[in-house]
């Protein structure tokens, strides 16, 4: 598994509600490349937390996905949210480079409506455990 070792969990300050209870780290550019690559699904719950990026591909992806892209933190380590995909679809290639953002949260299908994330909301990613 090219996923870095350790969980985190991304929470959605604005709205009051948990983006993924159980959040993956991909911060070498290995794990960054095969992020959910491989994966049957992701779980309800579940994210992979790719740092220091600004945009992301779909290809051999087996399943659709949510992507939240978030800013760089700020003094209290808070990011904002830059910009949101919905579902987006397996073997669609790239997704543009999304300015100013310095991170995806790759989430569950539905994730962003179910939360109802939008630009601009308060995300904090933390390592728990």
């Amino acid at each position: 598994m090219a996923v870095d070792p350790g969980f985190g969990v991304a929470h959605n300050i604005d709205r009051g509600v948990v983006l993924a209870e159980r959040l993956e780290t991909a911060a070498s550019l290995w794990a960054k490349f095969m992020g959910l690559m491989g994966r049957p699904s992701l779980p309800t719950g579940h994210g992979l937390w790719l740092p220091a990026s600004n945009g992301i591909h779909m290809m051999f992806m087996r399943f659709p996905i949510d992507a939240v892209f978030v800013s760089r933190p700020d003094a209290e380590g808070v990011r904002r949210v830059r910009s949101v995909h919905r579902g987006l679809r397996a073997w669609t290639g790239l997704v543009p480079l999304v300015r100013g953002a310095d991170g995806v949260l790759e989430l569950p299908i539905g994730t962003i409506d179910a939360t109802g994330t939008v630009v601009g909301d308060r995300v904090e990613i933390r390592e728990v455990g």
